[in-house]
């Protein structure tokens, strides 16, 4: 359902003696190409065998190999020793060195894997170790999930790096060596009449590759495995990707863990704000009114015998004070939470929200149900806040909400066709109304070009 609100005020303001016309449908933008890039006119099959990252591919599966041989080594010869000395005490101190090692190795990989791969993988959890000391670390380790995985990786590296080597060097050998065949097969010595490499060859028959024609066969298959052999690197070091952020990263109850430290600590940040922003609004507003307004009351009281006319207007004026007390008491409780978004749900609170905004302002709500209550009050706080912003500093005509459901998301979209150039970076309120939302695993983007217009999407779970 839509509505508009708001034209008498702002022709009133000069905001402009046109009809608001409301916005089209959202239509989302199309994908563009990054700043700096170009589009390339050979196609990219024909670009790989020359291409940095193919050749930094390369160079992480060879390095793979002599890599993987010193993790199961030590991995191994290690692990063997500590399980055997379990029966002592040095067993366990050897279990925890060999896994201390095997994260050592593991920073290692991430190094090379962040450096040639160009994989970026946060560190993993540090140990936590509830006192110091040798045996508070030996326990530490052994009890860490990472360590373990750490070595599932010495263990699981070296056959797959093996595995990698020997594929990715001989598709890329023969394929450089048959392409570049012509310059060079006339190294083969001639016998019997024939010179070229030789194809087949036993007692009886013998085939060589010497004629034009089968030169240059071996050239195009050549080329079929030159330009094949990136992809198939490709591919290889697409499983070293998965092992590398799977096994070496951060696990995810433990990203997850921090991340809801991080969001309970914005919220309770959140609501301290929003405390001293009531406490100061009542200490400043309503409270210096309501003593003021007493004082009146009690000059008025006592001029009441002496001079009536008086008092009266003292009490007139104490009646002004007591109705501009009771429209910012009702301004703080809307502010904290209003009773119409309570009652009547977003798309009444919204839209009395579009009627105090100082431009027209189209609503359009389409949910077939309300969401949790305290995502819906969060909802009501972003459009509100970004109304706010639109009567501040936007310096638009007009400005449209749109509100509806996506599976199990809430999408909120503001647009406004003012001077733009809002940024999330600046450390403006669009930033903290994003760490809220992110508190709550929502999202907010803000696409505001310079000069306009300006377009807030904001996305939140449907039940909190």
């Amino acid at each position: 359902m839509a509505t508009e609100y708001g034209h008498g005020y702002a022709q009133e303001q000069g905001y402009g003696d046109e009809p608001y016309e409301p916005y089209e449908p959202y239509e989302p933008y199309e994908p563009y190409e990054p700043y700096g890039e170009r589009r390339h006119r050979v196609p990219a099959v024909l670009r790989a065998p020359f291409e940095a990252r193919s050749w930094r591919e390369f160079g992480y599966v060879l390095l793979g190999l002599p890599v993987g041989v010193t993790l199961f080594v030590w991995a191994v010869t290690m692990l063997s020793l500590g399980v055997g000395l379990l029966v002592t005490f040095i067993g366990i101190p050897l279990l925890a060195v060999a896994l201390a090692g095997c994260r050592g190795f593991g920073a290692l990989e991430r190094a090379r894997a962040r450096g040639l791969l160009k994989l970026t993988v946060a560190d993993p959890e540090p140990l936590r170790m509830r006192k110091p000391g040798f045996f508070a670390w030996v326990g530490a380790v052994l009890k860490s999930g990472t360590s373990w995985r750490h070595l599932l990786y010495a263990v699981l590296q070296f056959p797959w790096s093996m595995f990698s080597f020997v594929v990715a060097l001989n598709f890329w050998a023969y394929g450089w060596a048959l392409l570049t065949y012509p310059l060079w097969f006339w190294v083969f010595p001639v016998w019997a009449g024939q010179g070229g490499l030789q194809l087949y060859g036993d007692a009886h028959h013998s085939v060589y590759l010497d004629n034009p024609f089968e030169i240059t066969v071996t050239s195009l298959v050549g080329l079929l495995f030159t330009l094949a052999t990136p992809w198939i690197v490709r591919a290889l070091t697409l499983v070293d990707r998965l092992m590398v952020h799977g096994l070496l990263g951060p696990s995810k109850l433990a990203s997850r863990v921090v991340e809801l430290e991080s969001d309970r600590g914005i919220v309770v940040d959140a609501a301290a704000a929003d405390l001293r922003r009531i406490e100061r609004d009542l200490h400043d507003g309503a409270q210096a009114r309501l003593v003021a307004l007493a004082m009146d009351l009690g000059l008025a009281k006592e001029k009441l015998q002496e001079d009536p006319q008086a008092a009266a207007r003292m009490v007139d004026e104490a009646h002004g004070e007591v109705k501009t007390a009771l429209q910012e008491l009702r301004d703080l409780a809307r502010g904290i939470h209003p009773a119409v978004l309570t009652d009547r749900g977003l798309d009444a609170a919204l839209s009395a929200v579009a009627s105090r905004c100082t431009v027209p302002v189209r609503v359009e709500v389409d949910l077939a149900e309300r969401p949790a209550a305290a995502i819906e009050g969060i909802a009501y706080f972003t459009v509100s806040e970004l109304l706010q912003n639109i009567s501040k500093h936007a310096r638009a005509s007009g400005a449209a909400v749109d509100v509806w459901r996506s599976e199990d998301r809430l999408m909120l979209q503001v647009v406004d066709d003012g001077v733009g150039g809002a940024d999330t970076a600046r450390g403006s309120g669009l930033a903290g109304l994003a760490e809220r939302l992110d508190a709550v695993d929502g999202i907010l983007v803000v696409d505001s070009p310079a000069g306009g217009p300006t377009r807030v999407t904001a996305e939140l779970p449907w039940r909190g």
